[in-house]
């Protein structure tokens, strides 16, 4: 936030105060020294650029051991073509529809092929998996990814046969009974599959994109707009809303993110922030940083 075509009020109010907002990417570790990154943003670079943490620690270095990629839509992904001066093979977990669309429809990987390369490795559904480097090397973390929905980027033609979309739960330790962190950027309901990622978790990164259904019409203009239900997102707003069912969910902590630009919350002084802090979660900023 801004958009750069959106003159909707929150844009407004970006660009004159100042205040923006980078898109959605999280970066964790189990030492402080190596680094997963939780999708790749198109603002990767900047937001590399405001954790010294991340920093290279010499002529060429990075802290980053892998990208893990809970889809293929074009702001989670695209990322990677800016990390294209690495001097290693990036390491990528993704689901097998993901690897796929990368591979083919929109071939990130055989472009990356031509700079530093990618090393790709899928992420089995249920399966605790345990992350390394692309020279094999243990990244001190472990993931376990489920499947959420078969719903394939726009861009996409290729039928939906294997997993396009997947929550993540991460962990610092093979066995059951370490501090967890669930995320899960998209969600089109709250069904038992999400109950499995994010039940308990010490903290969870969830869905934040729209408050209502009919958000991005009511901002834009656009009486054709897709809903937010179309786009894959359950609203946060509602009796059926995200924010009235995660409760029941019992994460320790529960942060908004991948939040559009047009969602109330961002607001300090709305009513909907008012309700997401009343039910004690927390609107996602930039720059947050979390111990477990």
């Amino acid at each position: 936030m801004p958009q750069w075509n959106c003159g909707c009020a929150h844009c407004q109010a970006a660009r004159t105060s100042g205040r923006s907002r980078t898109q959605s990417s999280v970066a964790v570790s189990g030492d402080g020294e190596r680094w997963i990154l939780l999708n790749a943003s198109p603002d990767v670079r900047q937001q590399l650029q405001a954790h010294p943490s991340l920093w290279p620690r010499g002529a060429r270095h990075t802290s980053i051991a892998a990208v893990v990629l809970t889809d293929a839509e074009i702001d989670h992904t695209l990322g990677l073509m800016l990390l294209r001066e690495a001097t290693q093979p990036i390491q990528v977990y993704a689901p097998a529809g993901v690897i796929g669309l990368l591979t083919r429809e929109w071939p990130l990987f055989t472009v990356l092929g031509a700079y530093g390369g990618v090393s790709a490795c899928g992420l089995p559904e249920g399966v605790r998996t345990a992350l390394q480097d692309s020279e094999g090397g243990s990244a001190g973390l472990w993931c376990t990814a489920v499947a959420l929905s078969r719903r394939a980027p726009r861009y996409a033609r290729e039928r939906p046969t294997e997993s396009w979309e997947v929550g993540l739960r991460i962990e610092d330790r093979a066995e059951s009974g370490g501090p967890v962190l669930a995320y899960i950027p998209a969600a089109g309901c709250i069904d038992e599959r999400v109950e499995r990622i994010a039940r308990a978790a010490d903290l969870l990164l969830f869905d934040g994109t729209f408050w209502s259904d009919a958000e991005l019409a009511r901002a834009t203009g656009h009486r054709d707009g897709a809903t937010a239900r179309a786009m894959g997102h359950l609203p946060l707003g509602g009796p059926d809303g995200s924010l009235a069912a995660l409760a029941k969910l019992q994460a320790k902590r529960t942060v908004f993110v991948h939040i559009n630009n047009t969602n109330p919350i961002l607001d300090p002084g709305s009513s909907e922030r008012g309700q997401v802090e009343r039910a004690g979660m927390t609107v996602g900023e930039d720059g947050m940083e979390f111990e477990l």
